[in-house]
């Protein structure tokens, strides 16, 4: 199910117009009680890219996969108000017991990168790259996608993979099959691919609207076929905005993630996960320079906690994410009240099939990498 269709199964759990009229210090005030009445049956996990307004009340904050397994291990947390997008709670439900109940605040927070694969999509392709190639291809899928897209990738012999672990598991790939379908970032899967020693002129993109491959050699030459899906955010980073930032500060390091563009990965001084750049800024020494290509709210939270170092965004116009941003304090407040008064809204159940098939898939991956 995707979050279009998700959303007009729970039209009827629209946040009340009062929340919006409520002082910050008030909202703040109530979910700091229900919080202390509910004790260690609540449990917040907020991701990196969340506003500071939700961050503050996290019991936990880190990348997509690891909130969702730290949820899975709290077997006291009877509710995880997920603060994060509609995949990222998916994941949480299909690794948390069917006891616990996750929840996510806003149903309109979801993933334009997760809704460039849809699962009808992806089986037609299927159906033709296994015309093309036989059997010699395994899906890969990037965590940031839904549970039917890993739910795919699980039952036909893949995997997912996270930006800190792409290129360990894109190599088991190689070892599994000649060739790789990667979903649903075309950007990650490039990049890692290229740093792995597959030259360009082996990947083709797979344009899910034309059913084509976007590639200009011989067919039998392809080794990597690439989604043809992206972040809205990262892709908007440009090389156009590095040699800015070289131009007016020579000395300052250009650090992106990989779902940036090969030409702006290539043009960087270093690239790496959500985790990469944080530890990157964490261990640079006291008055180093960073210009950083990644979503703005965690930009300005290294900003506010690194004043010993210099750090602005490799993009000064660049918005938050939208729709990763929609979890606010008005929708935490009301998710946690209406929890208060025994309701459970918006909460996110993957289908069983889904959850075990997606299971095979995040498996194959914690097996290998952590």
């Amino acid at each position: 199910m995707n979050v279009l269709d998700t959303l007009k199964k729970t039209s009827h759990n629209q946040m009340p117009e009062i929340y919006k009229t409520l002082s910050v210090e008030r909202m703040e005030q109530r979910v700091k009680d229900i919080k202390e009445r509910f004790g260690t049956r609540l449990f917040i996990p907020a991701h990196h890219y969340q506003k500071d307004e939700v961050v503050q009340f996290a019991d936990a904050t880190g990348d997509s996969l690891q909130l969702a397994q730290i949820s899975a291990e709290n077997k006291d947390a009877e509710y995880v108000v997920f603060c994060g997008v509609h995949f990222m709670a998916e994941t949480a439900d299909i690794l948390t017991d069917e006891s616990q109940k996750v929840i996510l605040p806003d149903m309109r927070a979801g993933c334009s990168m997760a809704d460039m694969a849809d699962i009808e999509q992806t089986e037609r392709a299927w159906g033709i790259l296994e015309q093309t190639f036989g059997d010699t291809v395994l899906p890969l899928t990037y965590v940031n996608s839904t549970a039917a897209i890993k739910a795919f990738v699980g039952k036909n012999g893949g995997a997912t993979v996270t930006s800190s672990n792409a290129k360990e598991m894109v190599s088991w790939a190689f070892t599994q099959k000649q060739r790789i379908l990667f979903l649903p970032d075309q950007h990650l899967g490039r990049n890692t691919a290229y740093e792995l020693g597959v030259p360009l002129d082996q990947m083709a993109v797979w344009n899910p609207y034309t059913d084509s491959f976007e590639y200009e050699g011989a067919i039998e030459d392809i080794k990597v076929i690439l989604w043809k899906g992206h972040c809205s955010v990262h892709e908007n980073f440009t090389v156009k905005n590095i040699e800015q930032v070289r131009e007016e500060h020579p000395d300052m390091n250009v650090l992106v993630h990989p779902e940036c563009s090969r030409e702006v990965v290539s043009f960087s001084d270093y690239a790496g996960s959500t985790k990469y750049i944080i530890d990157m800024i964490d261990q640079a020494p006291i008055g180093s320079k960073w210009a950083i290509g990644t979503e703005m709210n965690l930009v300005k939270r290294l900003i506010d906690t690194h004043p010993d170092k210099q750090i602005v965004s490799l993009n000064p116009h660049m918005c938050p994410c939208l729709t990763m941003n929609r979890i606010d304090l008005p929708h935490l407040l009301w998710t946690l009240e209406e929890l208060d008064k025994g309701n459970v809204i918006n909460q996110i159940i993957v289908d069983k099939q889904i959850s075990s098939q997606a299971n095979l898939a995040l498996d194959r991956m914690l097996n290998r990498s952590i």
